[in-house]
């Protein structure tokens, strides 16, 4: 039989699936609480290749364009509020562009202090009751800023590594899609203005409103509960999933409450990386989608012009960043998915610098490849560190430390671009292109560190190992997981 170090190895580059010989036999259910047995019980039949298929495709159509409806309309709670700033929202409230700055600062703060009692809740009372909880339970744009993180972890519960990149693509693409929308959308809405004695603005936020209050209601009774004891699956197809995930796991299979690995998770320097990764991408993202319409506004177009034709890059950006994690899912690849086209989004920035005296064309090709650059990198980012963190203790925390500490970013994003820098906007564009840089050279580095520790992980003495396997509750520092790099 297989050695264990064997049927886990995930290669540096491309992760293989492991040996099937008796693994396609389930656990059993009760068992998969437990934080170190890893042993397989035939106590379902295993589904059929063809079963699978069927069954992953019915949990496709119903987890993933469900979660991306909910994210395209919370995108667009988010994406309007550049719309109401150029349909006079400033003017009419009477506060300067310093404080509509620090507004949309506030506005990211609480997603930066609640994010990990957030995951801990999801994981508690299941996401068909959380999600729809947090959609209504906050006052006003709060409520958007828990849902990417908690999404994002309820994910990794249902799919394994080398699946989860396409479907946050396909989820975080509604983003890019609520982008596009939102600006033809808004547009279409500004011509209410002065109808019922309310102004533009004030219309875009109430209708765009409407569709993530109804969405929330029937969350909970569409959106499938935890794998284990989701009603949407009979008792065979549960534990094939189950089993197929603590497989897909490896050594890591803790899956109950633990505060030891609550505090590893705020100790594990890897999460931090991940983190500065994050942070450093995220604010060129969230300045974008919070500023494209001044920017297009900037070029020469008038106000309307401007909603209608920020809509453009982020369709061209939909696609490419389905793309490339469709491919990052097939390679089983992450750093190079996403220095790539961070690496294409500095150049449209510094094209937005070179050619702002060019004409409005050029500058306008600019933003279309800046916008694709700065998205396109996203799913990569967010699949690389849910995969490389073991344990749903750990994963959770471990995700919402992530996404907290990279969507601070977001506090710095509402800053970035600044009025006496209008209509071309140097000095901002020139701060996001340093940030890509120095995210594309530090995932470039990350990636060689974690095909290090995997390498020396493969070369371990059998002593080593012994030594390595010690205590409980290891999670991804078990010498036979592998890092996906």
């Amino acid at each position: 039989m297989a050695s264990v170090q064997e049927k886990q190895q995930i290669a540096d580059d491309k992760p293989v699936d492991f040996d099937t010989e008796k693994a396609d036999a389930v656990i059993k259910l009760e068992d998969t609480g437990r934080s170190s047995d890893t042993s397989i019980r035939p106590e379902y039949e295993p589904l059929s290749d063809k079963e699978f298929k069927r069954l992953r495709w019915k949990l496709d159509l119903r987890i993933v364009p469900f979660c991306g409806v909910l994210y395209l309309c919370s995108f667009l709670d988010r994406s309007n509020i550049g719309n109401a700033k150029i349909a006079g929202i400033t003017e009419d409230l009477h506060i300067s562009e310093d404080q509509y700055n620090i507004a949309l600062s506030i506005f990211f703060i609480g997603y930066v202090i609640f994010e990990i009692p957030s995951n801990i809740m999801l994981k508690k009372i299941g996401p068909n009751l959380w999600i729809p909880l947090v959609m209504v339970s906050f006052a006003g744009l709060l409520a958007t800023r828990f849902f990417l993180g908690g999404v994002i972890f309820y994910m990794t519960l249902w799919y394994t590594r080398r699946e989860i990149a396409t479907r946050i693509s396909l989820f975080f693409g509604c983003s890019t899609l609520a982008g596009a929308f939102g600006g033809v959308l808004a547009y279409g809405i500004m011509q209410m203005d002065g109808m019922r004695g309310l102004h533009g603005w004030q219309w875009i936020f109430i209708i765009e409103a409407i569709p993530t209050l109804f969405l929330a209601c029937i969350t909970y009774f569409v959106l499938p509960n935890l794998p284990e004891n989701s009603k949407a699956l009979n008792e065979r197809e549960r534990a094939h999933i189950v089993n197929r995930l603590l497989k897909d796991a490896g050594p890591a299979t803790e899956t109950h409450f633990s505060m030891k690995q609550l505090r590893m998770a705020f100790t594990d320097w890897k999460i931090y990386m991940h983190s500065f990764i994050y942070i450093v991408g995220s604010i060129p993202l969230y300045s974008m989608s919070l500023f494209l319409p001044s920017i297009i506004r900037g070029m020469g177009f008038e106000t309307l012009e401007a909603q209608a034709m920020s809509a453009p890059p982020y369709a061209i950006a939909c696609v490419v960043t389905i793309l490339v994690a469709m491919d990052a899912d097939r390679q089983g690849e992450r750093a190079y998915h996403l220095a790539i086209p961070s690496f294409f989004g500095m150049i449209g920035y510094i094209l937005l610098i070179a050619c702002r005296d060019q004409g409005p064309v050029a500058l306008y090709i600019a933003a279309c490849i800046t916008v694709t650059g700065v998205f396109a990198h996203a799913p990569p980012m967010l699949s690389w560190f849910t995969g490389n963190i073991g344990g749903h203790t750990k994963r959770a925390v471990g995700s919402a430390i992530v996404i907290s500490i990279g969507n601070a970013g977001g506090v710095v994003g509402g800053q970035v671009y600044r009025a006496n820098d209008a209509p071309h906007y140097v000095t901002a564009h020139s701060v996001c292109a340093v940030l890509l840089f120095i995210q594309v050279c530090t995932t470039i580095g990350y990636k060689f560190a974690l095909k290090r520790i995997n390498n020396k992980r493969d070369n371990m003495t059998p002593e080593e190992r012994r030594i390595a396997c010690e205590g409980e509750e290891l999670c991804d520092a078990h010498p036979d997981f592998r890092y996906i790099t």
